[in-house]
């Protein structure tokens, strides 16, 4: 933990019914499941007091559980798609004051960014904010960061709104991510904070929806993890840059 931060939690989202890619939580990464590696790298970030895995009730997610088990943080298990209740109860439950949302699909946050991201969410004195994806020209390529969320907020969402999108996707209550703007500015304070420039590459995106992203992630990992299992997002840039061969062409592992 850095200074007096509030009690923060980190609270990971992952269930194995994802409805564009399903099972990608356990897909292989390296030799270890997907969701493991995000654990790994995340446990190296210094802001959080309680790194929570927040899954679904239903039997498919058993395997979410143990995992979480296996890396030694807590799982929370709650409703499956209302995920600003998931989210809101995990929150209460682990006593947090500062919520650091991460959807277990972005392959390789970056933890000195999310470490970063909850002091200027701080320091600006933000209800939400983000460096999770390029907004507000921010520079960030897409998927290293994390969200910052004030719990009474979300707690005034979840009193307040029954759109079923928005429940399911507590962002889109606090940022229009279609026209770069905040959602409800009257209500809610919100931000970013901007890239610094050597990793500035709006244009990556290292988040798993499709199978043609795993396929890139998956390579991504199996050339870097095995040089450095802490691999920055410069190695990551470098290795898109100079070996990476896109259109299902196989990357040159020898380089």
């Amino acid at each position: 933990m850095i200074g007096s931060m509030p009690r923060t939690a980190l609270i990971m989202q992952a269930r194995m019914g994802s409805t564009r890619l399903p099972g990608k939580s356990m897909m292989d990464m390296a030799g270890r499941p997907l969701v493991g590696r995000i654990i790994e790298r995340v446990k190296r970030c210094e802001t959080p007091d309680v790194i929570v895995l927040a899954t679904t009730e239903k039997p498919e997610d058993d395997p979410l559980a143990a995992l979480a088990e296996d890396y030694g943080i807590p799982c929370f298990r709650g409703a499956e798609n209302d995920l600003v209740k998931r989210y809101l109860d995990a929150a209460t439950l682990y006593g947090a004051e500062l919520i650091l949302r991460l959807p277990a699909d972005n392959a390789a946050p970056e933890p000195s960014e999310i470490d970063r991201m909850a002091c200027h969410h701080l320091d600006q004195g933000y209800v939400y904010s983000t460096n999770l994806v390029p907004i507000l020209g921010n520079g960030y390529p897409d998927g290293i960061g994390a969200e910052a969320i004030d719990p009474k907020a979300l707690a005034w969402v979840a009193a307040n709104v029954d759109d079923p999108r928005r429940r399911e996707h507590p962002h889109l209550n606090f940022f229009d991510f279609d026209n770069d703007r905040p959602a409800d500015p009257n209500r809610f304070k919100v931000g970013t904070v901007t890239c610094p420039s050597k990793f500035a590459r709006p244009d990556l995106v290292i988040d798993i929806n499709t199978a043609e992203q795993y396929a890139y992630c998956k390579a991504m990992y199996e050339y870097l993890y095995t040089r450095n299992p802490e691999f920055h997002i410069t190695d990551i840039i470098a290795w898109h840059d100079t070996v990476w061969v896109p259109a299902h062409s196989e990357p040159d592992f020898h380089q």
